[in-house]
């Protein structure tokens, strides 16, 4: 997620933890379950309620990290919710976990407290049926389960994950679809000060509309959107974002997709401007296009991305993030994910969130994933928080503020309101 790296940043500067910019939070509440009495929490510490809202009794949760007073070593919490566990570095690859760091929640509609340390990048995983297998590398590395590897041996289990980070007595945490969709999770936060804040995940049908949303897309552009969704055992398990799928296809989805559209907006810089506004120190900056290249003087230039940049966002013109050059790669990869760039001449100050995705050429991933959020919140590509100047909600579903309680519950088919 990109505010990590602001997070670290600041954190190794010893400055207070960044907050996202301001945005609107909804009003409208999940209809929950009653929280379990929080236990008191230890300092440097926070609790974590974990709620199984699925219809299994088989629902598994795991907690990893950067431990910030541990000199960023990674951690996992023990299968007990509350005893972090450090890995030491193995002498060969691939070693399995001496310990245990399976949390086994209770029935459905149970809440399960979890207690963790101060933690960078990290992810709190729910499976269900089965257990996740994580492994150690030299360093030590921990070796998290992949969706884009057809040997992991998690690949036919049913999991998700959502992130956060946990510092100086705050957290930021997003739900998070920039890898895959598969089960929905939903966030609440309740801040010392302030009002809740919440996250409330997919609808009841969200999986589903996102996969037949992929099927009719493909009917109508041709292209290979119904090639993101992964199926195991006969039914759709999980719908893999277009640079996931892309990887595990060898680079062969997707080939020459956005690249009318990219001639297009290089088209029209070479006569015009095309402004952004850094929201950061430089301000309003302006490119032009030269020698098929977008220009800012004494920043840097961006020329041509492929299809695979775009959906990367970190690969081509967008690899570098030095400088500038992160909060300029920032909005334009959001713009051409969004499809935006052609329509206004300030970027994203003039965008508007009802007009992303409105492009025959977009990504309809994205589209499709907030469209089946309720509040259309949640990461769909890496620079989802790219915000919008002409109003609307967050797009990446993040909450942040120092906590009184926190509650991560797990749903299979989405949230009934």
């Amino acid at each position: 997620m990109p505010i990590f790296q602001k997070i670290l940043k600041s954190l190794n500067s010893k400055k207070p933890m960044p907050a996202p910019e301001p945005q609107s939070i909804p009003e409208t509440k999940a209809a929950e379950p009653q929280a379990a009495e929080t236990p008191a929490m230890a300092p440097n510490t926070m609790n974590i309620q974990l709620q199984n809202r699925t219809e299994s009794s088989q629902v598994y949760a795991y907690i990893t990290g950067l431990a910030l007073e541990q000199n960023n070593s990674p951690c996992l919490i023990k299968a007990d919710g509350k005893t972090p566990y450090y890995p030491t570095s193995p002498s060969a690859i691939l070693q399995p976990l001496q310990e245990d760091c399976s949390i086994k929640l209770g029935p459905p509609g149970s809440t399960t407290t979890a207690t963790i340390p101060q933690l960078a990048g990290g992810r709190i995983w729910f499976s269900v049926g089965k257990e996740l297998h994580f492994l150690i590398n030299p360093g030590p590395a921990l070796v998290e389960p992949s969706i884009s590897n057809p040997s992991d041996p998690n690949i036919d289990i049913e999991w998700d994950f959502c992130e956060f980070t946990f510092a100086n007595n705050s957290i930021y945490a997003n739900i998070s679809y920039v890898d895959f969709l598969s089960m929905s999770i939903s966030l609440t936060l309740t801040p010392t000060q302030g009002a809740d804040q919440i996250v409330l995940g997919l609808k009841p049908d969200g999986f589903q509309s996102v996969v037949d949303g992929l099927q009719a897309q493909s009917l109508v552009d041709s292209n290979d959107w119904h090639k993101l969704v992964y199926t195991a055992n006969g039914k759709p398990l999980r719908v893999l974002s277009p640079n996931n799928a892309i990887v595990m296809n060898g680079g062969n989805l997707f080939q020459n997709y956005y690249d009318s559209y990219v001639n297009q907006v290089y088209e029209k810089y070479a006569s015009m401007p095309l402004q952004i506004d850094t929201q950061a120190q430089w301000g309003l900056v302006a490119g032009t296009v030269s020698n098929n290249a977008i220009s800012f003087p004494g920043l840097g230039a961006f020329p041509k991305p492929t299809t695979a940049d775009i959906f990367s966002c970190s690969s081509g013109p967008f690899a570098d993030n030095a400088g500038a050059l992160g909060p300029l790669t920032a909005r334009i990869a959001a713009g051409f994910n969004r499809s935006t760039l052609l329509n206004e001449q300030v970027h994203p100050n003039q965008e508007k969130v009802d007009e992303f995705y409105k492009a025959g050429i977009t990504n309809h991933y994205a589209r499709l994933v907030h469209e089946a959020n309720l509040d259309g919140r949640g990461y769909a590509f890496p620079y989802d928080d790219v915000p919008a100047g002409g109003g609307g909600v967050d797009q990446s579903g993040f909450v942040n503020g120092s906590p009184k309680a926190f509650v991560v519950s797990i749903h299979r088919e989405g949230v009934e309101l």
